[in-house]
This record gives structure tokens, sequence and C-alpha cells, in this order.
């Protein structure tokens, strides 16, 4: 396992407080329960189809790999490299859920902090991240940028988001007040009442990832999924050939 270094942003400092040695454990535990999980299984089947759509063996980034419970769903992958902010995480990915069905070829645990750690230009074919970003971590420009510039041409990113119409968040009064106003008020007061009610990314709906993306990748689908804990945005992007131009550029 690699050894964290550089800037650790409040959100990674979080993650890392939340997610320490006694809870990791338990988490990792939890990890072996998950055969019968429907959401579990239809993540696992999504990244499976995901890796389908590659042609040939492909390098891979599981952006907050936690435990490494997903490691198994991955096909055709040559390497695998799991990012997390947590060692403790990172301690029991080492030994992960299911490590008798996964395929790829090498698997490298990096502790780091999405926000602010760096990976060479071009390193990974498929970025993706499974409930992590807007949730523990906003989705906004810096995990865009970075996912765009450490994929190839050709590349994929593909995450999940907590919706903000979850039944998980706190319906207070003035959520339900802004999300029946905001849809017939003028752009101005609609758009400062998106912002509040994603909490500037900490949850992501359909229209928040398009803008997010947009220049940098192109949406390939983007559905809705209700697990146990949230309802989630699944979105596949493809790096458009746009951020291949300008890199060429520079």
């Amino acid at each position: 396992m690699s050894a964290p270094g550089g800037y650790v942003s409040e959100w990674g400092r979080k993650a890392a407080d939340l997610y320490a040695t006694d809870y990791a454990r338990r988490y990792r535990q939890h990890d072996d329960q998950l055969g019968s999980v429907d959401a579990y299984l239809a993540f696992c089947s999504w990244l499976h189809d995901l890796c389908g759509r590659f042609d040939t063996p492909i390098d891979a980034l599981d952006l907050g790999c936690g435990t490494g419970r997903y490691f198994c769903a991955l096909t055709n992958v040559s390497r695998l490299v799991g990012l997390d902010a947590s060692g403790a995480m990172l301690a029991e990915a080492a030994h992960p859920h299911d490590a008798e069905r996964i395929t790829a070829r090498g698997v490298e645990l990096v502790e780091g902090d999405a926000l602010t750690h760096d990976f060479a230009p071009a390193s990974f074919d498929l970025i993706y991240s499974i409930g992590v970003l807007a949730e523990h971590t906003p989705f906004d420009a810096r995990i865009v940028e970075n996912a765009a510039r450490w994929l190839r041409r050709g590349g994929r990113f593909a995450f999940t988001t907590v919706h903000p119409e979850s039944t998980s968040i706190p319906r207070t009064i003035s959520r339900v007040i802004g999300t029946a106003v905001a849809p017939i008020s003028p752009w101005p007061i609609r758009r400062w009442l998106r912002t509040r009610l994603t909490s500037n990314g900490q949850y992501a709906d359909e229209m928040l990832i398009a803008e997010r993306l947009n220049g940098l990748f192109l949406i390939e689908s983007l559905s809705r999924l209700e697990s146990e804990a949230h309802l989630h945005c699944l979105c596949v992007a493809r790096r458009t050939e746009r951020q291949v131009v300008a890199e060429r550029r520079n």
C-alpha cells in the first residue's frame, strides 16, 4: 500500500476520521453479508457491464475504494488502483470481499484524498466511484477535472451520487418549500435554490451532473437506483475529444 502524501482536504480528513480502525473492521465484516443485497448486486452488475464496453484489457481506478468491496465485480482489468483517504479502510481492502473472484492482474492500494491526490495524466481507461461522490466528497469541478486529466482517450468516468430527493436527506420545511418553488422561479432564484438543495455538490441530481461534466465528458447513461440507504444517480460518461485536443495544445 502506498503511503499518504500531499495536502488533505477537509473532506478527506472527515472520511479518514470516520472510517477509523474499528469502523473499518465492522464495515469489512458487513461486506461478507452483501451477497443477497439487491442494490449491491445491481452496482456489481453495472460495473461488470461497464467493463464489457472496452475491447482490450484496461487500467482502472476505484475512487474512494474503501474496503474494496467492488473489486470482484470488475472484468477485463489489467491494473487496478484503489484510492482512499482512510488507511484503516485500505488495510481491510488488502483482503477484500470475494477476493478469489478478483481477476485484475495487479491491485495497488493508495492512501490519498480524491480532491487533492494526483496521478500522472492518461493513467487509466476507467475511473469509477460508488457511494463516495456527493456523499462523502462534494461532486465539484475538482473531481471532474481530475478524472478528465487521469483518463486516456476514450476513457470512461462512472460514478454514483446521492440524489437531493433521496428520503435519506432530512425533509426540512425549507427543503420542501425550495423543492416546490425552484421549478417555477426565475433562473437566478432557481439557480440559488438548486445550489442550496444540492448543498453545493454534497448531493447531485441529473441536472447538476450534466452541468459539472459539460465540456469534459459526454454522458453515455444516466439513471436512478434506490438502495437501502439512498436514492442514487448512476452516471457513465466518456472523456471528450475536446479534452484530448486541449492536452495536445499544451
